[in-house]
């Protein structure tokens, strides 16, 4: 017995199709937003690819790509078919190709949604990317004469401001690798050699930020510098002072950015997999509608549309079944040719 059975007759056959066709040509256009917005997404990500441990994350924008591609191919060629479903004559040369194209659709389909997961969870590993990225372009901060590294500190510079945040995790960070370059420290200055030489690995270390973690809107002068020492400072306690640097780490700040565009496309996929959803089940009573006609040489004629030929137990059982037959058919084959081999030798 049939699922979900519904009758038709010649106008409402007519009207489906249409209908159907407008919904495949929207789809479409949807399948040009998801290519968009991997695009956008690949294009985010490559303005601070200095930023990330790997090249890991470009995966999902490119699956993006891929599938907003390929949305648009099948909604084209979907759209064409109900188009050509009005006249028979046109039909028919798309009949042999519909239930592989169904098939195709669904699978599809399924992908969309796992896209659409993936939009979700991909923030995970993209918070250890971030993390090592970040950690890896403090180091080189400093390296404004090495090429290849020349960039980092301008990089660095612009997303702190941007994003109003410091450090990795925090604007201590700074304090634990040498950010400035030897090319400006006078090592003849006491000071410098103290602050070399009470360090196991020779660095110079410091109590203090980047100009990029000031935070504008403070009323006092950025204290940047010798952030720990309150006799530094007049009028200053490091312990009870509202610091007038940004208090955010950066990794959060750029997780919560990407997150929020990752949320976004998310639903948006998922809106998009539910239209493909709909346009699959319409085709599928389009081609149903015109496979069951009461007279076939009649056009005009009543015809019952279906969403499965089956119930669902019986579509799966016969789904099973045909999978079973297949793999027993590729072990016979495998046997056959053993025993071939084993007559040849």
């Amino acid at each position: 017995m049939a699922l979900m059975v519904v009758k038709f007759d010649l106008k409402k056959r007519v009207k489906l199709a249409q209908t159907v066709w407008f919904m495949y040509w929207f789809a479409v256009l949807a399948g040009i937003l998801v290519l968009s917005l991997g695009l956008f997404f690949k294009i985010e990500l490559r303005k601070r690819s200095e930023l990330m441990d790997n090249n890991e994350s470009h995966f999902l924008p490119n699956l993006l790509i891929i599938m907003g591609l390929i949305a648009c191919c099948i909604n084209a060629f979907g759209g064409k078919v109900c188009y050509d479903s009005l006249d028979p004559i046109k039909f028919a040369k798309w009949k042999s190709l519909l239930k592989t194209f169904l098939v195709f659709c669904m699978g599809f389909n399924v992908l969309l949604l796992v896209t659409s997961l993936l939009c979700f969870v991909m923030r995970i590993p993209l918070q250890f990317t971030l993390a090592e990225g970040l950690k890896n372009g403090m180091r080189f901060y400093k390296d404004t004469d090495t090429p290849g590294r020349c960039y980092m500190k301008r990089t660095l510079d612009l997303m702190q401001m941007e994003f109003r945040c410091c450090g990795n995790d925090n604007f201590r960070d700074w304090f634990e690798i040498q950010w400035v370059s030897n090319r400006y420290l006078d090592f003849s200055a006491k000071e410098v050699k103290d602050r070399i030489g009470s360090n196991v690995d020779g660095q110079y270390l410091m109590d203090g930020v980047p100009f990029s973690c000031c935070n504008p809107s403070s009323p006092r002068p950025c204290i940047q510098h010798q952030m720990t020492n309150n006799t530094a400072h007049y009028s200053y306690d490091h312990y009870t002072e509202e610091l007038n640097v940004w208090r955010r780490g950066c990794r959060d700040a750029l997780l919560s950015y990407y997150g929020g565009i990752m949320n976004t496309i998310g639903a948006l996929v998922v809106l998009v997999a539910m239209l493909e959803v709909a346009v699959t089940i319409g085709l599928q009573y389009v081609d149903s509608s015109l496979s069951t006609l009461a007279n076939p040489e009649d056009i005009e004629s009543e015809s019952e549309g279906f969403l499965l030929e089956k119930t669902v137990k019986e579509t799966f059982t016969d789904v099973m079944a045909k999978m079973k037959a297949m793999g027993k058919g590729g072990k016979v084959e495998e046997g056959g040719e053993e025993g071939g081999v084993a007559t040849v030798s």
